[in-house]
């Protein structure tokens, strides 16, 4: 495992508190210092079902999660326990025990519903546990897969009509789905003929006959299985009465041999690795979600990623104080270019680039803010710390009347010059090394005066001089100052400029390879819708299969148009997003709003 961690027994990751959901914050950081991809294989089922000896299993250990031999689930929220992949070399396998379905003891039912759908949101591999044949009881008690297009949302802006269809969940991020059954006597028999496994599941599925509402809610339920989880795996382990026997160990361990092998790493679409530090993300942004009362939204969880990658990168990378603006906002750029890159790599169904431009808004108006402000008031404090070293003897002698005595002025200028010299000596001062020493020289101005009006070794004239180098010394530093805020502003003004580039070179790229993985998925679900069709054709089913004539219809209509409109669809979608982000991006600058060259001596 990455960072050298090792976990000797599984933790807590979401905590299950009086029906109040939170993440345990040392499982937040095992999975920060996890920069390996990661095969995340969650279980779920009723309490007392066996679950957590698989997952021992699974560990390569004989205990570690709580078995439970007692009426009362053992598994409280969602235990991790993150190991080295023992058949994939550079991966971490995560384990994701949840607690019992079903407990008499819980006050919320929906609390279940919520555990179920964290761990279809958060695994690449989920094994749903039962005892039993798969008949219908066992089926009923699956019915959380009903709930959760209720409790997910592939996007914040669902279609006009406050639905999104179940498929688009598939192609985006749904696991594949085992279901493994303990049984002490199933005979794999079908009208008397032998069949698998993975035969006897999908015979289960099928629709049953019939128009009273039992049936219509139980074909719910197994149409719902059958569209959110394509890829589908049955294991039977078939348990002698009196003891865990040959067989049964062996069953189990073939099982434990097909998940280390099959299940493939988390992704959040095709392409796109999830690392422990992004499972870590999308666990906070998923239970922060559920907690506020809203719905998880998984192009949510996308744009965190970015802005923590930003905010990551940019605090390692910077040394505060800067030495000069430019430096951070050269750091800003990579860190935000890199950020957008996340975000492309991850992000899908942002139609109307509403995800991007939030993304944008985020980095000038929240975060690169937040990072001008730090920095400034490091440099403040440096250099005031500094300065205030350096003028201490300055101070205890204009207190103790060093400069009031004939010739005090020239001592008086010697001095404070020698200040000057040796702050300008000090390197990485900052952003605000300059206004700090003329802040510094301004509180000096009617001690100076004051000096030279005392000091009887200076003539008239020479108290006129000093007065008039004095004045000018105070417009150079005013005129400094302006050329300093005039500088920081046109930094500001080009780095603005760079990131609305930056934003609009990647989403033309984006476009470009879009379009290709749009055609693809389209063509995915349509084959996906056409499957369903036939299956319920095939099981006698002609009138639901034929109510689906015009959602392919609807599909194929959207993959032609994909394919013929390219042109006008991307420079609609480029122009446009240009347009609103440079609104944001031209925002009044926060350093001088106001500045002419025509007020500067240049």
């Amino acid at each position: 495992m990455a960072s050298g961690l090792h976990m000797t027994a599984p933790i807590c990751l979401v905590e299950n508190n009086n029906m109040q959901l939170s993440v345990n914050q040392t499982a937040v950081q095992i999975l920060e210092g996890i920069s390996q991809p990661v095969v995340v294989v969650a279980i779920v089922g009723l309490y007392r079902t066996g679950k957590s000896y698989l997952m021992n299993r699974l560990a390569g250990q004989n205990r570690g999660f709580p078995l439970g031999s007692t009426v009362q689930s053992k598994t409280k929220g969602i235990w991790m326990w993150c190991v080295p992949h023992p058949c994939k070399p550079n991966h971490t396998l995560v384990l994701l025990d949840t607690e019992g379905l079903g407990d008499v003891e819980k006050g919320d039912p929906k609390n279940d519903s919520w555990i179920f759908a964290l761990a279809v949101l958060l695994c690449s591999t989920f094994v749903y546990n039962s005892m039993g044949t798969i008949n219908h009881q066992a089926l009923e008690q699956l019915h959380y897969v009903t709930e959760l297009t209720k409790l997910i949302r592939a996007q914040s802006f669902p279609e006009k009509d406050g639905a999104e269809d179940s498929t688009e969940f598939v192609s985006f991020f749904f696991p594949h789905f085992i279901w493994a059954v303990w049984d002490f006597t199933l005979e794999l028999k079908l009208n008397d003929h032998p069949i698998t496994e993975d035969e006897y599941l999908e015979n289960a599925l099928k629709l049953m006959g019939g128009n009273n509402s039992r049936i219509q809610a139980s074909n719910l339920l197994r149409e719902c299985i059958r569209h959110f989880f394509p890829k589908r795996k049955s294991d039977i382990e078939n348990i002698p009465e009196h003891q865990l026997g040959p067989k049964f160990l062996t069953q189990a361990k073939n099982f434990c041999s097909y998940i280390l092998t099959q299940a493939r790493t988390k992704t959040l679409r095709e392409g796109v690795t999830v690392t422990g530090n992004r499972l870590k993300t999308l666990v906070v942004t998923y239970v922060d979600a559920i907690n506020t009362g809203a719905v998880p939204c998984l192009e949510n969880a996308m744009k965190t990623l970015a802005a923590n990658h930003y905010s990551e990168q940019m605090s390692q990378r910077l040394a505060l104080p800067t030495d000069t603006l430019q430096e951070l906002l050269d750091v800003h750029a990579d860190c935000e270019k890199e950020a957008i890159e996340v975000f492309m790599n991850h992000s899908f169904k942002d139609d109307k680039q509403e995800f991007q431009k939030s993304l944008v808004v985020m980095f000038i108006k929240d975060k690169k803010e937040h990072f001008l402000q730090q920095n400034e008031e490091a440099s403040l404090k440096y250099c005031q710390s500094r300065l205030d070293e350096m003028s201490q003897v300055l101070r205890e002698s204009i207190s103790a009347g060093t400069f009031s005595v004939p010739g005090g002025y020239k001592l008086y200028r010697e001095a404070k010059e020698s200040i000057e010299w040796k702050y300008s000596q000090i390197p990485r001062k900052g952003v605000k090394a300059n206004e700090v020493l003329q802040s510094f020289l301004q509180s000096q101005a009617s001690i100076e005066e004051s000096i030279w009006q005392a000091d009887k070794a200076l003539t008239d004239g020479e108290k006129a001089i000093a007065e008039e180098w004095v004045s000018k010394e105070a417009a150079e530093r005013e005129q400094e100052m302006l050329k300093q805020k005039l500088l920081e502003q046109q930094q500001h003004m080009e780095a603005q400029e760079k990131t609305l580039q930056e934003n609009i070179d990647q989403l033309k790229e984006k476009l470009e390879n879009e379009r290709e993985n749009l055609i693809k998925e389209q063509n995915m679900i349509l084959e996906h819708k056409l499957k369903v069709q036939k299956d319920l054709l095939n099981e006698g089913f002609r009138e639901k299969s034929e109510s689906m004539d015009a959602e392919i219809k609807k599909l194929k209509s959207r993959l032609a148009a994909t394919e013929k409109n390219t042109t006008s669809w991307f420079t609609q979608a480029v122009e446009g997003f240009g347009r609103d982000v440079l609104k944001i991006v031209t925002a009044p600058i926060r350093f001088v709003d106001r500045i002419s060259l025509n007020q500067i001596d240049v």
